[in-house]
């Protein structure tokens, strides 16, 4: 594992109390934040339960899990070890600020698409939730993410999206905005599980399982270099960046989700 993603996991993860007071936090995690990816390790062999549901541990006790941008009210982390007392906090969610972000110049036939192109929309969006529904043994979330593209970022995760005056769902990653063509490279290894080249909304679309339900996306490229089922590096090319789908100038959209609770970017630890 990279060694500084390893000190800002401690850093960020490091033992603390958990908000009772005189009670040590024996899952080592601190309070949480909208919009996080939280990567930790228990003993092997343990068995970990968030708000009741059972997490993928690794054989070597690594488990991942995200907290949605619209989350408030303290999470529950339980964990058995074998050999030790059974663990059980309550972890508080930090509250964040979100942007409000206008964008114009959106054709409007993709901002209100008629009723044929909108069942078109409710049937790509199914396949990619239906996709991120996989539980893979894969452990590449553990070693960190770099950045897919360099360039200005565009669009911050969380914004809420106004189209052409029309107010919609708050912004689901991050944009960078980068020249037509320029390469885009895998952020974590992982298997493609998703390469569409024409959705109404996303354009050329990809999503790689980076394993225990961590997922990236990438949309609005210009071309795909890979596969369905293609196992990918990290710093492999997977695309280019393009304006496919609903985009008003040449950018990529990189997502981050653990399953259907989608995370920001940007608050991944750097490397």
């Amino acid at each position: 594992m990279n060694q500084r993603w390893l000190v800002v996991c401690a850093a960020l993860l490091g033992v603390a109390g958990n908000g009772n007071a005189g009670t040590a936090n024996c899952a080592g995690i601190d309070a949480l934040a909208q919009g996080k990816l939280v990567v930790h390790q228990a003993p092997a062999g343990s068995t970990v339960r968030l708000d009741g549901r059972a997490l993928r541990v690794s054989s070597d006790g690594w488990y991942v899990f995200g907290i949605g941008r619209d989350a408030s009210k303290p999470v529950t982390l339980e964990i058995l070890s074998p050999g030790a007392a059974p663990c059980r906090v309550r972890l508080p969610v930090r509250a964040r600020q979100w942007a409000i972000e206008r964008v114009n110049g959106v054709p409007q036939a993709t901002v209100s698409p008629p009723p044929e192109i909108a069942r078109r929309i409710a049937r790509e969006q199914q396949r990619v939730a239906t996709t991120r529904s996989i539980d893979s043994s894969l452990g590449d979330f553990i070693h960190g993410f770099i950045w897919p593209v360099s360039g200005r970022i565009s669009g911050h995760f969380g914004s809420q999206r106004i189209y052409n005056g029309e107010p919609r769902s708050p912004h689901s990653g991050v944009d960078i905005a980068a020249k037509q063509g320029t390469p885009v490279t895998a952020p974590a290894a992982g298997r493609v599980i998703f390469a569409d080249p024409d959705l109404y909304l996303t354009g050329g679309t990809v999503l790689i399982d980076h394993g225990h339900g961590v997922n990236s996306s990438f949309l609005h490229l210009s071309r795909l270099d890979v596969r369905e089922g293609q196992q990918v590096q990290q710093g492999e090319t997977i695309g280019a960046v393009g304006a496919t789908g609903r985009a008003t100038g040449p950018h990529l959209h990189w997502g981050l989700n653990w399953f259907d609770v989608r995370l920001d970017p940007e608050a991944l630890p750097p490397r």
